[in-house]
């Protein structure tokens, strides 16, 4: 399969993978045989990139780092547990989640098991949601950095726990904040700003609250917005006054949110996203974690279409954990446009001359 954006889809081609829709069922299946209509329909539920079936790529699957099943169900946790707290008239009245710690304890548990049964994790994500099922999936998203992080950083298993517990429930504050305002697409007022803010006070406040959540986790929703050089909110933290938990997360939260496609504006390819990082590096976030993050995410993610300096079109096949920016590329396109006889791949980590130049 390989991973395209939706501009260059073309009827008759067919998913490879599903889409889902906000509350984790199907939207199109894999296999789905797309059309104008469908494509249109995709355009307006705000997906940007689908995967695609392909003679010439069809051994090529991108492996997340934890399991479709462990993914879809965090999602649906976070779906019921966010819609059960949310002020609207589809989940007023109902009680909101019991024993809130050791649910997400023990769905952070399961993310933590995949991730324990990967030799080298290299971060990329392959499920294909709705625009408006990006509160949910960004929750879970978050949380699988996070849980790389904790790792790579050594941390014993209570810290990864508290990690965990409190990069799922980050932005539980959100559910305090009106539906219009999370939705609107022109630039807010102060007035309306300050209202948003108070996500990370309201977030702390319920947390706290709960017997079972460490007050760590909760101090993540608290600090997540906090910047390294006092520039964020809701007290302007510096530096190391900004605990290491919420430090990770406000990285992993950034990656994620510039990554995802927003009404708002296009998504950014991976290696975008992290050339932004590092330019906030001890300005917006401390640096050293900002290296260690990248080490363990994919600049090209496995069945991405991209194009070479050469004008050469090809797909991502494989990852170098040791060379990020220089995977292995299978060439689909000569640079004259004309399709290979035979794709051949190239590792860019031993060929200097070519570089990857667009995602297509």
């Amino acid at each position: 399969m390989r991973r395209i954006h939706i501009s260059m889809v073309r009827p008759g081609e067919r998913l490879a993978r599903p889409i889902m829709r906000e509350n984790g069922s199907v939207l199109l299946g894999a296999g789905v045989e797309m059309n104008e209509r469908f494509i249109e329909r995709l355009r307006g539920l705000g997906i940007d990139v689908v995967y695609v079936e392909d003679e010439w790529t069809s051994d090529i699957v991108p492996e997340a780092v934890i399991r479709d099943e462990t993914y879809q169900r965090a999602f649906d946790t976070i779906y019921k547990t966010v819609g059960s707290l949310m002020d609207t008239p589809a989940y007023r009245g109902r009680a909101s989640t019991p024993d809130l710690g050791r649910t997400f304890r023990a769905l952070f548990g399961e993310i933590i098991h995949d991730l324990l049964q990967r030799k080298d994790i290299m971060y990329s994500l392959a499920q294909i949601h709705v625009a408006d099922a990006y509160l949910f999936q960004h929750s879970v998203n978050v949380a699988v950095l996070a849980g790389i992080m904790g790792m790579a950083k050594g941390y014993n298993r209570n810290q990864i726990e508290e990690l965990g517990v409190g990069a799922l429930l980050f932005d539980i504050g959100m559910t305090k904040v009106p539906k219009e305002l999370l939705h609107k697409t022109t630039p807010l007022t102060p007035e309306e700003r300050a209202i948003v803010e108070k996500h990370t006070t309201e977030g702390f406040d319920m947390l706290r609250t709960q017997h079972d959540i460490s007050l760590l986790s909760a101090h993540c929703a608290l600090q997540h917005h906090e910047r390294y050089d006092g520039s964020g909110y809701p007290r302007g933290l510096k530096g190391n006054e900004i605990h290491e938990y919420a430090q990770i997360i406000a990285i992993a939260d950034v990656y994620d949110a510039l990554t995802s496609p927003r009404s708002y504006r296009n998504r950014y390819s991976p290696s975008e996203a992290i050339e932004y990082l590092f330019a906030a590096g001890n300005t917006l976030f401390d640096l050293e974690l900002i290296k260690l993050f990248c080490r363990h995410v994919s600049v090209y993610p496995v069945a991405t279409t991209v194009m070479l300096n050469t004008g050469q079109i090809a797909v991502v096949t494989a990852n170098n954990p040791l060379a990020v920016h220089r995977p292995v590329v299978r060439i689909l396109r000569e640079a004259d446009g004309r399709p290979v006889s035979t794709p051949y791949e190239i590792d860019l980590k031993y060929d200097m001359q070519l570089m990857i130049v667009k995602e297509l």
